[in-house]
């Protein structure tokens, strides 16, 4: 069944992954962004990806490991992987620095047209970042692929989450190259090829545990990758979110997020 999925999930993972082009493509042929929808958007993610890491995640590793070492020692295991899972994602996240860590990117081609600072140091930051979120999404490419490989339609949901989680992600990368290079054809490759390491990290961390694949493995990765979603969504969705809402959209945005999580749960079961 495993195996049948392989596929399936890696190409899930690509397309979540490579969602950093359409950030790209939106800082270029988008004069005005509307910050409002950005902030939805990035609400209705994080309410997905918190939503579905507790009532579905977390719950397929609490009941994988119970299963093998019984309820006291496999809730145990479960809520240290998952705790696990946030510590992986917090040693990532510290491993970048601050200032090529872009949780605030510009969101226009005319917004960036304001800073005077045209110059090499763009392109540097470009690339910096570029590699910045590189590092930071190759955990996301196993949390998708992971999923996706046990259960498809929650693969999909995932997939949507992070794809639109990316975009802001690909505008922060394309819009310092271009004005660095004038070159729009090089700021959308760079942003682009900068997602391309979640299929990376799902095919590394594939060849690394398909020997190892078995309801403990799967537990542990279930709630390693619950903790790596959750922490996501509280450290780099809702406040980005927050940052470019004036009111409570991201909140709607959110709520919406876990409804539509919780209803295509029920539509699935």
């Amino acid at each position: 069944m495993l195996e049948d999925n392989v596929l399936f999930a890696f190409l899930l993972t690509a397309f979540a992954g490579l969602s950093t082009g359409i950030g790209s493509a939106i800082a270029f042929f988008s004069k005005k962004a509307n910050k409002g929808f950005l902030a939805v958007a990035l609400g209705f993610s994080a309410g997905v990806m918190i939503f579905v890491s507790f009532v579905e995640i977390y719950q397929k590793s609490n009941i994988a490991l119970s299963s093998v070492y019984g309820d006291v020692l496999g809730n145990t295991y479960a809520m240290l992987s998952f705790f696990f899972g946030i510590f992986v994602i917090m040693i990532i996240d510290r491993m970048i620095p601050s200032a090529e860590n872009p949780h605030d990117p510009p969101y226009s081609i005319e917004e960036a047209e304001r800073r005077p600072d045209y110059d090499k140091k763009l392109m540097r930051m470009g690339l910096l970042t570029a590699l910045a979120i590189g590092i930071h999404n190759f955990p996301e490419g196993l949390a998708t692929f992971t999923a996706a490989l046990s259960d498809p339609a929650l693969g999909v949901s995932i997939a949507v989450a992070i794809a639109i989680h990316n975009i802001p992600e690909g505008i922060a990368v394309s819009i310092p190259i271009y004005y660095a290079t004038g070159s729009r054809k090089k700021a959308f490759w760079y942003s682009f090829l900068s997602g391309i390491s979640e299929p990376i990290g799902a095919l590394i961390g594939y060849t690394l545990l398909k020997p190892f694949f078995n309801l403990t493995t799967m537990g542990v990765l279930f709630g390693a990758v619950a903790g790596i979603m959750v922490f996501i969504s509280l450290d780099e969705l809702l406040p980005t979110a927050r940052e470019h809402d004036s009111g409570h959209k991201s909140v709607y945005g959110m709520i919406a997020g876990m409804a539509v999580m919780g209803v295509s749960l029920i539509l699935f079961m």
